[in-house]
């Protein structure tokens, strides 16, 4: 087990990585080697600008929204947890797509993203894929929001198909071994899963995740132990245990500090430690003394958060990419090239 001293050291590594090279820090801390680079359009001389592309038209879609940031993580997370980092969450066909898994009912920024296309279509014609986008526009968004602005690697190519066959996005009810499991199997550890899961400082959930938490934790029939009594008193006033015939499952806040301001900061972790967290999972943080010392540490260091956020998205952006002459460069993200009527 490691001692929260070996934390400290862990995370003083991923401080340093800001002050080498991305392709030094992959030798110096483990970043995988996908044959991603950095500044891959401008070496290859297909889109040299593109990165400034995308960063204008996200701010212009920020300014406007600020929910764009939350809808392009979790975007960013279903698609890289399922077949890789290959834009198959963009995907509208077949009819078992990604997108279409009860998983991922609610989704949002395909549009968003669809506009991007179109602007660097009218560019770089052909040249960019829908996973380079997507990597790009989350990093732009979350740096608007309070996130360090890192870099992302490039490179990649939109995979082929989409099959919610191989959906495995786990439940927010997992239990705490089944989730750190769900992140080893991707080349994640425990660090990059109590970073990851920081991205629930902003955004909402569907009252249907939280219902068990709320009135019937683990079949007891009663509220999860181990939630705040004042935020179960909130959460069951907005989420009742039926919803009326014609009521919409209602959407409540997964960070209360941050709302409709969209912020990125980390009071996630406080809300943790006070026993406030709105998911399950985020609330297993405390199961072991290893968690527990990450999910203090950033709580009380926001600096170490946002270091260790740049690395571990770096790392979660590297599952499962296709490059060089594997998938293809969509026209529509929302197709591959064979159903693209317009090809």
């Amino acid at each position: 087990m490691m001692r929260r001293d070996d934390h400290l050291l862990v995370l003083l590594a991923i401080v340093l990585i800001s002050y080498l090279s991305v392709s030094n820090a992959a030798e110096v801390v483990g970043l995988p080697k996908t044959g991603l680079v950095r500044q891959f359009y401008k070496k290859h001389n297909t889109c040299d600008d593109l990165e400034e592309y995308i960063k204008h038209q996200v701010k212009l879609f920020w300014t406007n929204d600020r929910s764009i940031t939350p809808k392009l993580l979790r975007l960013v997370y279903s698609d890289c947890f399922v077949t890789g980092c290959d834009a198959s969450i963009l995907l509208d066909k077949p009819d078992n797509s990604e997108k279409k898994a009860p998983q991922n009912i609610g989704l949002g920024g395909f549009v968003f993203i669809d506009q991007l296309k179109k602007v660097v279509e009218k560019r770089c014609p052909g040249s960019v894929s829908c996973a380079d986008i997507l990597m790009l526009a989350a990093r732009d968004a979350v740096h608007l929001a309070g996130a360090p602005s890192y870099p992302v690697l490039t490179g990649r190519r939109d995979g082929l198909h989409s099959s919610a066959a191989s959906v495995d996005l786990p439940s927010p009810s997992i239990s705490f071994t089944d989730a750190l499991d769900h992140f080893e199997k991707k080349g994640l550890n425990l660090l990059d899963m109590v970073t990851l899961l920081g991205a629930h400082t902003m955004g909402s959930t569907r009252c249907r995740y939280i219902l068990d938490r709320l009135y019937n934790f683990n079949g007891s029939k009663k509220p999860d132990p181990s939630m705040d009594k004042a935020l179960l008193t909130e959460l069951r006033t907005k989420c009742p245990k039926k919803t009326r015939k014609g009521q919409t499952d209602p959407l409540v806040f997964l960070n209360k500090n941050s709302g409709t301001k969209y912020n990125f900061n980390n009071s996630y972790y406080s809300n943790v430690l006070n026993k406030q967290a709105v998911l399950g999972i985020d609330q297993l943080l405390l199961t072991t003394e290893d968690s527990t010392a990450i999910t203090q540490e950033f709580a009380d260091g926001f600096e170490d958060f946002r270091k260790a956020w740049a690395f571990s998205m770096s790392k979660m952006g590297s599952i499962g990419v296709l490059t060089g002459d594997q998938g293809e460069i969509r026209r529509n993200c929302r197709l591959t090239n064979a159903d693209n009527p317009n090809l």
